[in-house]
């Protein structure tokens, strides 16, 4: 399909546009991707496309917009089916993917986000503890779900392999600007292992953001995020 008819609204730091990505590249769909600086101003195109939550990432397939990153990398394994799936083909397996996917938006990354952006030593540490605790149960999750594979979808990069891998490089970010440990080898060597695996993989490795880049836009968001709160 031609790149024209298939536009991705979306920022470089963002994990969310991430999923899109990797999901259209493990398909190996061609697309135009414009860059929204939603920080200063949304495109007119953005807020046509995305009247409900004038969000990214937005999906424009054809004329039709689609939002909302998982539900984008669902639509793209169901409408280029004939590539490699993404979604399990069991409707359990389906089921605990989507139900961890929720888990990582609802939880685990608000706790993540917290350790930056939380006021006060007690309120990040415990939202350290939480990120975690999330980790722990993530660990285990990989057993299950990997039955002894790679990647949380088997023998290739699945929906949560997508869901969590997109959130890598603010785990690195958080690890250098929180001197936290994270993502450990001692700790979760499962998940460790596939954070590797992930995103070393071809469809990830050339989207990935830089993580020194994402560092500083980090410290911009940060210093952005806490300066609006005192005013």
């Amino acid at each position: 399909m031609a790149s024209n008819e298939m536009k991705l609204l979306g920022a470089w730091p963002s994990p969310f546009v991430l999923r899109a990505r990797i999901a259209l590249n493990i398909k190996s769909v061609e697309y135009e991707f414009m860059e929204e600086n939603v920080l200063v101003t949304k495109s007119d195109l953005l807020l046509k496309s995305n009247p409900v939550y004038k969000k990214i990432p937005v999906l424009i397939h054809g004329e039709r917009p689609i939002c909302e990153s998982l539900i984008i990398v669902q639509y793209v394994d169901e409408v280029w089916a004939s590539g490699p799936a993404i979604l399990p083909s069991d409707p359990y397996d389906r089921a605990v993917a989507r139900f961890w996917a929720v888990y990582l938006d609802d939880k685990w990354f608000p706790s993540l986000t917290a350790i930056l952006m939380s006021d006060g030593e007690e309120a990040k540490k415990t939202a350290l503890e939480q990120a975690i605790q999330g980790l722990d149960l993530l660990e285990e999750a990989f057993t299950k779900c990997s039955k002894g594979q790679n990647f949380f979808g088997g023998d290739k990069i699945g929906y949560l392999d997508i869901a969590l891998g997109s959130f890598l490089g603010w785990v690195r970010v958080i690890q250098i600007m929180a001197n936290v440990s994270l993502i450990d080898e001692s700790k979760t060597p499962n998940l460790f292992k596939w954070a590797q695996d992930f995103s070393g993989h071809d469809a990830v490795k050339d989207v990935l953001p830089e993580t020194d880049k994402l560092v500083e836009f980090s410290k911009f968001l940060v210093a952005k995020v806490k300066g609006s709160g005192t005013k």
